[in-house]
């Protein structure tokens, strides 16, 4: 999610730069961990809102430009940012145009999913129920096949809007994306060299009964209540479901649930969350993480893979200065 580093650069002069030439304000030093749904992150070197696809791209293109390590954020979910932070500058996609063209509907990338849900259902169009439990904006669902509840975006993506990595933009049709079980082309970029950022998307819907859509709606809204840690800090779902599996299950299995290290824990109310209940650092979390993963590999023979991402500067992890061992 992280353009390839990078050229040392000035904050102050770059940020100066950004407001001079794009319009927009820029912050140096600027805490992330309030933009994340964990509610954990050190500062970025240099961070600046997009308010719409027109900054967005700007944005990028400047950045490329000028060799600076550049990432944009979305709504903060599924991603945990190191207490250290992230060397150049974070971008926050809040590009969140969007419309209906008959039975699709076509959102810029800062559109919340729940949101995306919401108003294909007022408009009477089904298949974005599930964007109800996806936390994250239309890019980042884009960007990792996000899904819940038996679907997810494969099965109603039409198209992406990419920028590319020479520079252009481009609407690739949902089969050239390689989309896969939590996984996109999108993960996959080159180590060296510009990466492609998704500035939009198009969903295929079908119609359907208004009210309807609004009950299956409300069924995922009870479930989620009666299953997920709703209004705790947490990052989603931490763990990838290991084939004909699930990872809460492996978790809940290995008497894992209550297990703490720091301010996170994980949840009793679904194994697959690890949340942030007393403050806690992005280390915390990911000590936590890496020790449920060890136990469910000694019990159980399976390793799980993250589906949340550590983002910025984790050099040298596990880092020796702050370990603490798992409580109960």
């Amino acid at each position: 999610m992280t353009e390839p580093a990078a050229l040392p650069f000035d904050p102050l002069v770059v940020g100066t730069e950004i407001q001079r030439r794009i319009g927009v304000k820029t912050s140096r030093d600027e805490p992330l961990g309030r933009f994340t749904t964990m509610r954990v992150g050190g500062p970025a070197d240099l961070f600046v809102v997009a308010h719409n696809r027109m900054e967005l791209r700007a944005l990028l293109r400047f950045a490329r430009s000028r060799g600076i390590a550049h990432l944009v954020l979305g709504r903060g979910s599924d991603v945990v940012i190191s207490d250290r932070g992230i060397r150049g500058i974070v971008i926050q996609d809040r590009a969140e145009g969007s419309r209906l063209e008959g039975s699709s509907y076509v959102a810029e990338a800062g559109v919340p999913m729940a949101r995306a849900a919401t108003e294909t259902q007022r408009a009477g169009l089904t298949g974005l129920e599930f964007g109800l439990a996806i936390p994250g904006s239309v890019g980042g669902a884009v960007w990792a096949n996000a899904g819940a509840h038996e679907s997810d975006v494969a099965a109603v993506l039409q198209s992406a809007d990419v920028l590319l990595a020479d520079g252009t933009e481009g609407r690739l049709p949902a089969a050239d994306l390689a989309l896969a079980y939590r996984d996109t082309r999108f993960k996959h970029a080159p180590a060296e060299g510009p990466r492609e950022w998704i500035l939009g998307a198009t969903f295929r819907l079908e119609p359907a009964d208004a009210d309807v859509i609004k009950g299956r709606l409300d069924d995922i809204r009870r479930w989620r209540q009666a299953h997920q840690p709703l209004g705790l800090p947490s990052a989603g779902s931490v763990f990838r479901n290991p084939p004909g599996d699930s990872a809460g299950r492996l978790i809940d299995a290995a008497e894992l649930k209550g297990t703490r290290i720091g301010g996170s824990v994980v949840s009793e109310k679904h194994a697959n969350f690890i949340v942030n209940d007393r403050r806690g650092s992005a280390a915390d979390v990911r000590r936590l993480g890496d020790h449920v993963r060890a136990t469910v590999e000694a019990v159980h023979g399976v390793r799980l893979e993250y589906e949340i991402e550590f983002l910025g500067d984790w050099a040298g992890w596990p880092w020796p200065d702050d370990a603490q061992e798992p409580a109960r």
